[in-house]
C-alpha cells in the first residue's frame, strides 16, 4: 500500500474512532478489506457497506417514510458527521 494512502486511511479511522462512530468487531469471518472511495477534495471515505453484514429485514422505502410523517410538525434529515443525507 502506498504511504500516502495508508496515511489517509489512518486519519479517517482516527476521525471516526474519536467520534465514536466505529467499534471493534469480533466477527472476522465477515469483515472485508477497507474499500477507499476518493473524493474531489482529496479526502477519502471508506465504503463501510461492504464490511457490514446485511440485515435480515428490509428497511422502509422513502415513500413509506414520507407518508408516515404527514401528520408530524417537523421532519428533517441530518448527518453532521460526513455531510451525507
Amino acid at each position: 500500500m502506498r504511504p500516502e494512502v495508508a496515511l489517509k486511511i489512518k486519519e479517517e479511522v482516527e476521525k471516526q474512532w474519536n467520534a465514536r462512530f466505529l467499534a471493534v468487531a469480533n466477527y472476522p469471518q465477515w469483515v472485508a478489506n477497507i474499500v477507499l472511495v476518493p473524493k474531489k477534495d482529496g479526502k477519502v471515505r471508506m465504503d463501510l457497506n461492504r464490511a457490514n453484514p446485511k440485515d435480515n429485514f428490509p428497511l422502509p422505502h422513502i415513500d413509506v417514510l414520507v407518508d408516515n410523517t404527514t401528520q408530524d410538525t417537523f421532519f428533517s434529515f441530518m448527518d453532521g458527521f460526513s455531510g451525507y443525507n
